[in-house]
């Protein structure tokens, strides 16, 4: 959020990049009232030098990200309806994928439902069909391929050109030779570009510089966790074989190519073949030496080509295409291009400087759907399109450093073209982030994976005597991976027993002053204001009514509250509304948290402490600070699994001291350690949701189920007006329970759910539910099909796995498990 908006008419934005997406923003800036756009580039239009002056322009809409499957296709679309001069600025040739392992072919087969959940057009292809759709291929190698008819060539700088007339026409102007030099700044606002040939005050600045993002970013005195790769492409000489074939004007007919088994793909220059290869060492390229445009010997982002570093691509290439055999490498060059430490975009207007946003490490295969939501963001406050997993402030401060960077990308650069698990935790750098635990979760054989830098248990090695005996369906190898039957008994103990869980990782923040009552309720939905000691569950919404986050907020005293959060964007978006009266800190790093949950929770925790932890003195929902042992702690009576227990809080200093006391209690109960595997399956089988999986931005919350935690009535709060009218009863869509209906069956998340034979929604998370033996699974489905006991279908690997949509929640619906 960007604080009170400026009119339109008088909004001064300069765009710092003239390539595909300083071009394509401007349009779209311009499209939506602001006139006054100045777009900025050291190098000359219309090819200015950067990533986009060399770009082969492969745009395949399908990925796991739902969101970069949304800007991939907007860019097909819009980019689709552009011509300069009658050359069109897309040409659909149509997408295919080959598969020459099993392994590929099954992933094809999950990239075939990933496709259909959203809405991309697709099929799996005999090794007869890929060879008439190129007839080049040796189809005695494929077990088969995915064709994808609407995915094809975009024409960058085509289309650079087709937006850049017609932000011209809307007023905006195009300053080529414009080398920025500094970013002007007061009271904390962007409010000028420094350029070696002027200044151009701004009352926003855009930083869409792709690879030297980095540069602008130190500028303005902002971190850009991006690194500069380059990457091999080729070009044959003239093949007979397409002597003909092809029209020059829009320079392919067949499908783009890609042979991912070898790190390549493969597209039509009139009668050559383009080929790319990521099958070659990193090369990461310092985008503070990188050339000017006049220095450098082709263009900035063209390093010279490496022909020992390709030349096991073209026999890779040959292989597959035996024609090649007869031709040769012509041409060929290194370009550079951007990568994160997750691969994704860096969007979003930073606080530190407000008014500097970032559009980088953005290709030009999302770039129009990009500046979409970039626009949007700028002119009315957010985008349509759910953006959490491109948010700058997604990183924590530890994954920012440059030697994170630098492995993060490289790493991600070996990784493009690899099968990647949902659960597939990166190598390098770890252990990065642990809690105080660790040394006691190594001991007892933690499975680490990680994410936002931390180290995760997923099940316990020691546990393993426990799963000896259990009865559990096999699975197939896909679900088995980053999986352990552990995880059941574990799961079991919890809901028997007790079980210690690591929450460590989960976002804490503490929100003080004099103000901060008022503040929280005008920034969430429910009811907080509540005596000392109460814990409410609650929404971070935006104007427009959607999921920012949920919250769980503890009022510990009159003016301090913590708060359990999701992502470094929820303590954004406090900070930037909070008034001067409020302090907002994030105290993750500085505490830890131990979930105790179990039936016998109570009998471990109580004889630490001289405060009554009976259900009457210490109700759900209410918070306590005391001693357990010799340690203070803050404890919250919370479940996120479904049983008695509770959240217990303390400083870091302290963690290890506090697991010992526990460990060391819980003896005589049975108590374990239990990981994130189990405690997945039991929130699902609870119905607890999971923010960024499965809602966000883009769902509100009666379509959510989370009407509970909105209470109009208590007075205004963000979102509230957006909310007007809005009810379950008349939500087109709900997020839906499934049980699938084979005990043995197993989905993970983000299939197609077919209703009547046809899609209709998608799965969100999904787990085996150990106590109910059988497969739980969240998904978003049109509200007539969100009926309990209507039949549907998940697709998972081309297979039709039958579920029905079960009423909520599936374990303990009286809640007499927790409140006792």
């Amino acid at each position: 959020m960007t604080g009170p908006l400026p009119d339109p008419a008088d909004a001064r934005v300069v765009v710092i990049g003239a390539g595909i997406v300083g071009c394509s923003l401007a349009d779209e800036l311009t499209a939506r009232g602001w006139r006054r756009v100045t777009v900025l580039d050291q190098g000359p239009l219309p090819a200015p030098g950067g990533s986009t002056s060399h770009a082969p322009g492969l745009v395949f809409q399908t990925g796991p990200s739902k969101t970069m499957t949304e800007f991939a296709a907007y860019t097909v679309r819009k980019f689709g309806s552009l011509d300069v001069d009658g050359l069109p600025c897309f040409n659909p040739v149509g997408g295919l994928e080959v598969a020459t392992t099993e392994a590929r072919w099954a992933d094809l087969h999950r990239k075939a439902g990933l496709a259909a959940s959203w809405g991309v057009r697709g099929e799996l292809v005999d090794p007869q069909q890929c060879k008439k759709l190129w007839p080049m291929l040796d189809e005695r190698m494929l077990h088969g391929g995915f064709h994808t008819p609407d995915d094809g060539l975009a024409r960058a700088l085509l289309a650079c050109r087709a937006q850049r007339a017609r932000a011209e026409r809307r007023g905006a102007r195009f300053l080529a030779r414009h080398t920025v030099t500094g970013i002007e700044r007061a009271a904390g606002r962007v409010t000028g570009v420094v350029t070696d040939r002027g200044v151009f005050p701004a009352d926003h600045v855009v930083s869409a510089a792709g690879f030297w993002g980095p540069v602008i970013g130190a500028l303005a005195g902002v971190d850009v966790p991006l690194l500069p790769l380059a990457h091999q492409y080729a070009t044959t000489a003239p093949l007979p074989e397409l002597d003909g074939a092809n029209d020059p004007r829009t320079e392919a007919g067949r499908p783009i190519l890609r042979f991912q088994d070898r790190d390549l793909y493969f597209r039509e220059h009139t009668d050559r073949i383009g080929i790319g290869s990521y099958a070659h060492r990193p090369m990461p390229v310092d985008p503070f030496t990188v050339p000017a445009f006049d220095d450098a010997p082709v263009m900035p982002s063209s390093l010279p080509f490496t022909e020992e570093d390709f030349a096991p691509s073209w026999q890779d290439s040959v292989e597959l295409l035996p024609a090649l055999g007869a031709s040769r490498v012509a041409d060929g060059f290194n370009g550079v291009f951007s990568f994160t430490p997750d691969g994704m975009p860096l969007l979003g207007e930073t606080r530190a400087l407000r008014g500097f946003w970032l559009a980088e490490a953005v290709w030009v295969t999302h770039s129009a759907g990009v500046a979409k939501a970039v626009a949007e963001w700028m002119t009315d406050g957010r985008p349509a399109t759910d953006v959490h997993e491109c948010d700058l402030t997604r990183f924590e401060d530890a994954q920012r450093s440059p030697a994170y960077t630098q492995e993060r990308g490289a790493q991600n650069f070996i990784e493009v073209y690899d099968v990647i698990h949902p659960l597939q935790p990166m190598t390098q750098p770890r252990p990065l982030r642990t809690s105080p635990f660790y040394p006691r979760q190594q001991e007892l054989g933690a499975y680490f994976l990680e994410a936002g830098g931390w180290e995760r248990p997923h099940w316990y090695e020691a546990n393993a005597p426990l799963a000896e005996g259990l009865r559990l369906p096999e699975r197939d190898a896909w679900s088995a991976r980053h999986w352990s039957p552990i995880a059941a008994a574990e799961a079991a103990a919890t809901r028997e027993r007790v079980a210690l869980y690591d929450m460590t990782p989960l976002r804490r923040l503490e929100v003080t002053g004099a103000g901060a009552l008022d503040f929280l309720q005008r920034m969430t939905t429910n009811q907080l204001a509540k005596k000392p000691g109460s814990v409410t569950y609650t929404l971070l919404l935006d104007e427009a009514g959607g999921i920012r986050s949920d919250l769980t907020v503890a009022r510990l005293a009159p003016d301090r509250f913590q708060v359990g959060a999701n992502s470094g964007a929820d303590l954004d978006w406090l900070l930037r509304h909070a008034p001067d009266d409020v302090g907002v800190r994030d105290i993750t790093s500085g505490t830890c948290c131990i979930g105790v949950w179990g039936p016998l929770a109570r009998d471990l925790v109580q004889p630490l402490t001289r405060d009554d932890f009976s259900h009457g003195a210490f109700g759900y929902f209410k918070a306590k600070q005391t001693y357990l042992g010799h340690v203070p702690v803050t404890a919250l009576r919370l479940s996120y699994v479904g049983e008695l227990g509770w959240e217990l809080y303390t400083t870091a200093d302290l963690g290890l001291r506090l697991w010992d006391t526990l460990w060391e209690a819980g003896r005589e109960h049975g108590v374990i350690a239990a990981g994130r595997s189990a405690f997945n399956s039991l929130r699902l089988e609870k119905g607890y949701r999971s923010w960024g999986h499965d809602m966000t931005t883009e769902h509100h919350p009666y379509e959510a189920g989370l009407g509970f935690a909105v209470r109009p009535a208590k007075g205004d709060f963000l979102g509230r007006a957006a909310l007007a009218g809005l009810s379950e009863e008349t939500a087109a869509r709900k997020l839906t329970c499934l049980t699938l209906d084979d005990p043995a069956a197993n989905v993970l998340g983000k299939e197609p759910v077919l209703v009547d034979g046809a899609p209709a929604g998608y799965v969100t998370s999904a787990a085996y539910g150990y106590t109910l033996g059988r497969t739980v699974a969240y998904a978003w489905l049109p509200a007539a099909a969100a009926v309990p006991g209507t039949a549907v279908h998940i697709a998972y690997f081309g297979e039709k796995i039958a579920a029905t949509v079960a009423q909520e929640p599936l374990f303990d619906p009286q809640m007499t498990r927790i409140r006792r």
